[in-house]
């Protein structure tokens, strides 16, 4: 069975680089209309767009702080309006923000750790669940992380956290959106290289001794996120709803 995405539209949150340009990248490389949103990387999303158009796709640049509901409602009306009612959702957008240790937290990173994390995944996916039940299908995929199992690394609880909450999440919207015909998964990466999360938050030593766990021998790249991104579009995965894959070489085995 071969399959394609013509005639879908596809919204990627933080898709101006990464595992979110990846995503973007392959879902248009089978034929979806792709709204790649960003926040501040505009350079990040017009090169996103500009790989999507070498190869053929179609594409459009949106740029929304995911963590303002008014932004948020602002961009799936807007997407609707230039691509079409959007039957794929990735909720890509995410950051660990700060390595802080609770004795040492404030309320306010907290709650922009949580925001940008969690609660953009929930109201992003508000936004379009209305379109989606009008279709009568749609697809809802929410990034997780291998923190969520783990705890995360130094200074990373409130990040462990939301990732943790994004695995129940899913699984809850997952039985209320199931009747509607929507599918609700995640997918819960290990470590990826050529990331700005591990660039920034990460140091070479770090990175080696990290990878020295893996079975697999090797990091992972964002292309190992997005391949299991296009399965989970697929008739494939047609009967798989409220699951996390797990994308870590053997990092973490449940």
């Amino acid at each position: 069975m071969s399959f394609d995405l013509s005639g879908k539209v596809a919204l990627v949150t933080g898709a101006g680089g990464g595992i979110g340009q990846a995503i973007a990248i392959d879902l248009a490389a089978i034929g979806a209309k792709v709204a790649v949103n960003y926040l501040s990387n505009r350079e990040g999303a017009e090169e996103t767009i500009r790989m999507i158009k070498e190869q053929g796709g179609e594409a459009i640049m949106f740029q929304a702080d995911v963590t303002d509901i008014d932004q948020i409602e602002a961009l799936a009306a807007e997407v609707q309006e230039k691509l079409g009612t959007i039957d794929i959702l990735v909720n890509n957008a995410g950051h660990l923000v700060e390595r802080r240790k609770i004795e040492d937290m404030t309320m306010d990173l907290w709650r922009k750790i949580i925001d940008v994390n969690l609660t953009s995944a929930a109201f992003m996916s508000k936004a379009v669940i209305p379109g989606m039940k009008e279709k009568g299908s749609g697809t809802i995929i929410n990034l997780s992380s291998v923190a969520a199992h783990d705890g995360g690394g130094p200074g990373a609880v409130p990040y462990a956290t939301t990732k943790g909450a994004i695995i129940t999440f899913t699984k809850g919207l997952a039985k209320e959106l199931a009747p509607s015909g929507i599918r609700v998964n995640s997918l819960s990466p290990g470590f990826v290289d050529q990331t700005k999360f591990h660039a920034t938050f990460n140091t070479e030593e770090g990175r080696k001794a990290t990878v020295a766990k893996i079975p697999l021998g090797r990091g992972g790249v964002p292309k190992d996120i997005s391949g299991a991104v296009l399965y989970l579009t697929s008739p494939y995965a047609s009967f798989i709803t409220g699951e996390t894959i797990e994308i870590n070489g053997g990092m973490f085995m449940k």
